[in-house]
């Protein structure tokens, strides 16, 4: 073999050292699995819970369920006597809204935002769609995306952009556009539309009175473009009359209860047939009225650790109280949780699907975190079983931002979001909250809210 040979293959390897890094043979890291023996596993897809399973663990993601699956080298966890759901994906969430007891402190901040995502991981949130509410920062910064990915702690968060409220209506937020004519709402949804909204959000309603509602026109462009590109539409709305409508417009998502009366047959079989998204808020419609007594949870620590400083001394306060029981809109509430509670029962049993939001987060009595296990409470004092509850907070919030290929259920190849509890909800919804771990993607992340 000639030296220039030889010299020109040690120069071919040099460059091949130069373009391809040493990292390029490097060996592959070991896959880190961890095994769960001998649980009892609630998997989201609402049949029986599976007693004395095993759930392995890889690189993230569900590997298997069964029984005694082999370790194969992975971590063992001793599960025996614990009960496993899937993580809660909740539909319906503002964040940066608040800090303290009071919504006046400018508390979008990045800082206050990865709190509360946080404080929602603690919960067992790992998914949160927030709705409407959200500002530039979140997505000049990278912060929504770096979340969605996974790149920050807490829950991961998806938005719905800067919603449309009626053009002398609806929240006093700072980035909510009021279009007045349908071609001003054409263009600010083709601006919305630029952030990549996991959907649109709307108030149409009139806020018991006090705005204007949203002109139908608008709402029903708003839907056209929306869909045209592909972007489902989710409403704030209050009144059957304005659900009627939207429906036959073409609305994706009813992002809260029908609450002024009872839905009618007609309807139902719309919905169904659209296959309309029903989330029913009704943590919001009890908090609206309850702080007018000391509900019974109001001294377990599972609610306290969840709000922000100085509001359970507002809460409690007998003038607080005092104030909510002599409302004009206290009756009118107080109808409100009852109808919400009669409707979301009859719009389970016709087959629509319910999915878990809360509206937590918009004020400081809507608590983040523990409303989300108040709702699935509410879901079972209405008439669903407590497996239907734990579906609609899994499954099918995952199915309401179009995320369920990958979360929502504890199966083969689904992200590894689960819940590890000391007792099991099957039994009492109650017993969500025992949580003893909360894993996001295969890590441990919490011990829940009450653990330092």
């Amino acid at each position: 073999m000639s030296l220039i040979y030889i010299n020109a293959m040690k120069n071919y390897l040099l460059l091949l050292l130069a373009l391809f890094p040493l990292a390029a043979f490097q060996p592959t890291p070991p896959v880190k699995a961890i095994l769960l023996k001998d649980v009892t596993l609630i998997d989201g897809n609402g049949g029986a819970p599976a007693e004395h399973t095993d759930i392995l663990i890889k690189d993230g993601k569900i590997a298997a369920t069964g029984r005694n699956i082999p370790a194969g080298g992975a971590t063992v966890i001793d599960g025996k006597g614990k009960t496993v759901m899937p993580a809660i994906t909740s539909s319906h969430v503002h964040i940066g809204m608040m800090k303290g007891n009071d919504n006046n402190s400018d508390p979008y901040t990045r800082e206050n935002i990865l709190s509360q995502l946080k404080k929602y991981a603690d919960y067992g949130i790992t998914n949160i769609l927030v709705m409407g509410s959200d500002q530039p920062m979140l997505f000049t910064s990278g912060l929504r995306d770096s979340s969605v990915n996974g790149l920050l702690p807490g829950a991961r968060l998806f938005s719905a952009g800067y919603g449309f409220a009626a053009a002398q209506g609806g929240p006093p937020m700072k980035y909510v556009y009021h279009p007045a004519t349908v071609t001003q709402a054409i263009a600010q949804l083709d601006s919305v539309s630029l952030v990549k909204p996991t959907v649109i959000k709307m108030w149409v309603d009139d806020f018991g009175g006090s705005t204007p509602k949203m002109d139908p026109a608008i709402y029903k462009a708003l839907i056209t473009r929306a869909h045209a590109r592909h972007i489902p539409v989710a409403s704030h709305l209050y009144y059957l009359a304005d659900a009627k409508s939207l429906v036959a417009s073409g609305l994706d998502i009813i992002a809260h209860s029908i609450r002024d009366q009872e839905i009618d047959a007609a309807l139902l079989q719309q919905m169904k047939a659209k296959g309309i998204i029903y989330i029913p808020t009704l943590s919001l419609d009890e908090y609206a009225y309850i702080y007018a007594r000391k509900p019974e949870w109001i001294n377990d620590p599972f609610f306290k650790a969840s709000l922000e400083p100085g509001v359970y001394e507002m809460i409690t306060s007998p003038a607080y109280q005092d104030k909510l029981k002599n409302s004009p809109s206290y009756q009118r509430n107080l109808h409100a949780f009852e109808t919400a509670m009669k409707n979301v029962k009859r719009i389970a049993d016709a087959g629509i699907i319910v999915a878990l939001g809360t509206d937590s987060g918009a004020q400081p009595v809507r608590t983040q975190g523990f409303s989300e296990h108040l709702e699935m409470e509410l879901l079972v004092q209405a008439g669903l079983t407590p497996l239907q509850a734990i579906t609609i907070a899994t499954k099918n919030a995952a199915a309401a931002l179009k995320i369920d290929r990958h979360y929502g259920t504890i199966e083969k190849g689904k992200t590894a979001d689960l819940i590890i509890l000391d007792a099991n909800p099957a039994q009492d919804i109650k017993n969500t909250r025992k949580i003893a771990a909360v894993y996001k993607a295969g890590e441990e992340v919490s011990k829940g809210p009450l653990q330092p």
